[in-house]
């Protein structure tokens, strides 16, 4: 029985044994986790187009499936300043770049003005008879004379006296010539010829109306007495103006006066024509402004064979002017500048990367030619710069915390612009122009380049634009120089009413028939 029991103890004792044997399994160790260091290797993606996607993972992004990008670094650059853009992104904002280049700068200037009769073949139909009408053989405004046609016919009582003395000094003329002479000299005064008083004498009768005959070719501009009028030896009775040859007068404000010069080929075409292009050389620029609309008057003259251009039709003209001082400079698209006030920035593309990377350039302006610039300064010929997009690429940069148009600060040792929020809203503040919208009143286009181009001839505008549907003058200006007392004042001086003031009724008169939009 005892032996019995032992052999179970034993073999109890055994199985747990081997039960610990095949079970057993070391102490398990307590795995620590430094946080910190997972918290900082955790990286944030989002997209270059959409930064308010948040991911944790790379992946697509859910609005335009462009590839996400790590949150706080633009992409493999070394430079802290530069913006990385993929290609995608690049294409969706629709950025273009071009390569800087130097040029010899045609400034482009547009002109407008309206056909205006020579005023050297403007001529004066006097009468030289004093008497009566009896007859006018032109009746109407715009009919057309030709040289020596019969205009009137006049009855002289004062005519009639002189050509009794020619008879009877005729009977006499051997034994006194000289009363003879005299009295065909009078007659001579009164712009008859010598067929006619030869005809008056021969016949030996008194003629009691005469012919009033056209000293010009042309049109009849106004008509000054109707048949029955008495009229004195000089008075006007017809204005007749040549329209063979005609002027058109362009209007040029203050600021484009330096680019013009007489001999200056100007090409323009007429509203009233439209497809067919003129050309011309500036004879002459008048050389004092109209006090009232800031413009000296730009005369071109040229042929009229047809008679095509009428006085008071509307001309556009365009002068391609070469600025010589500024040869061999580079030239850029307006469309590359990012202004901030007094800054004028670029983008330019780095070079040595396979993917879009911009870096902001303040850069030097000149002359403005049409829709581009001179480059003074800043920029070095072979650079590609960023000519379409340039805002998409500097929101971008503002996204990332990189130098912007806005703020041009960097932290050098993380690439992060600083965050002291005071220092950056006065930064913002120095950098921002003052903007400002008039109501300005105005009909067409050429009403818009009138408004504009007086803002932006008051010193302290850097960038305005009239609106034709809203009517509203947009203004970017620098707040110590000029204001809104200013601009409306020198508006409405040019003949547009402004929200503040109205054009003096004089001004207003010398706009274009179709400026006027006062009903």
């Amino acid at each position: 029985m005892k032996r019995q029991i032992s052999i179970i103890v034993a073999t109890l004792i055994g199985g747990i044994f081997l039960g610990w044997l095949f079970f057993h399994s070391a102490p398990a160790k307590v795995e620590t986790h430094d946080h910190s260091v997972e918290a900082a290797k955790e990286t944030i993606w989002t997209c270059a187009m959409h930064p308010q996607i948040r991911m944790h993972e790379p992946g697509k992004c859910p609005i335009c499936a462009m590839d996400l990008i790590p949150l706080g670094q633009s992409g493999p650059t070394s430079d802290p300043g530069a913006i990385h853009m993929t290609k995608e992104a690049a294409q969706l904002a629709n950025v273009l770049t071009s390569t800087v280049s130097k040029q010899n700068p045609v400034k482009v200037l547009r002109l407008y003005g309206k056909v205006q009769a020579d005023e050297r073949l403007l001529q004066s139909q006097v009468s030289y008879l004093p008497g009566r009408i009896e007859k006018l053989n032109v009746n109407f405004t715009g009919e057309v004379v030709r040289k020596g046609q019969i205009l009137a016919v006049i009855y002289s009582p004062d005519l009639v006296t002189a050509q009794q003395e020619l008879l009877e000094t005729a009977a006499t003329k051997e034994s006194q010539p000289a009363l003879y002479e005299a009295s065909k000299d009078k007659l001579r005064q009164w712009k008859l010829t010598d067929n006619q008083i030869s005809t008056i004498e021969t016949s030996g009768k008194v003629k009691t109306n005469f012919e009033v005959l056209a000293n010009t070719t042309g049109i009849v501009s106004a008509r000054r007495v109707n048949t029955g009028n008495y009229v004195s030896s000089g008075s006007v009775l017809f204005d007749v103006a040549d329209l063979s040859h005609v002027w058109i007068m362009f209007d040029a404000y203050e600021s484009d006066l330096p680019y013009l010069s007489q001999g200056q080929k100007v090409t323009f075409t007429i509203q009233a024509l439209p497809g067919v292009d003129y050309s011309g050389n500036i004879t002459f620029i008048d050389p004092v402004l109209d006090p009232v609309t800031r413009v000296a008057k730009v005369r071109i003259e040229v042929g009229n064979k047809g008679g095509k251009l009428k006085p008071e039709m509307f001309a556009t003209g365009i002068v391609n002017a070469t600025m010589n001082e500024l040869k061999d400079k580079m030239v850029i698209p307006r469309s590359a500048v990012l202004w901030t006030g007094k800054r004028s920035v670029v983008y330019v593309k780095q070079r040595g990367s396979e993917e879009p990377v911009f870096k902001i350039r303040e850069i030097e302006l000149g002359t403005m030619l049409g829709n581009s610039y001179v480059v003074m300064g800043g920029l070095s010929e072979g650079e590609e710069i960023v000519t379409q997009g340039a805002f998409s690429v500097d929101a971008s940069a503002q996204l990332e915390g990189k130098p912007s148009m806005m703020n041009n600060e960097l932290n050098p040792t993380d690439g992060v612009t600083k965050s002291d929020p005071v220092k950056s809203v006065k930064k913002t503040l120095q950098n921002t122009p003052n903007k400002l919208s008039i109501k300005v009143s105005g009909n067409c286009e050429m009403c818009k380049e009138r408004i504009e181009n007086i803002a932006k001839s008051i010193d302290g505008i850097s960038d305005a634009e009239w609106n034709i549907t809203t009517k509203l003058l947009a203004v970017n200006f620098e707040e110590n120089k000029t204001n809104s007392d200013k601009i409306q004042r020198a508006i409405a001086n040019a003949g547009h009413d402004t929200e503040k003031y109205k054009a003096s009724e004089e001004a207003y008169k010398k706009l274009p028939e179709c400026c006027l939009y006062r009903k």
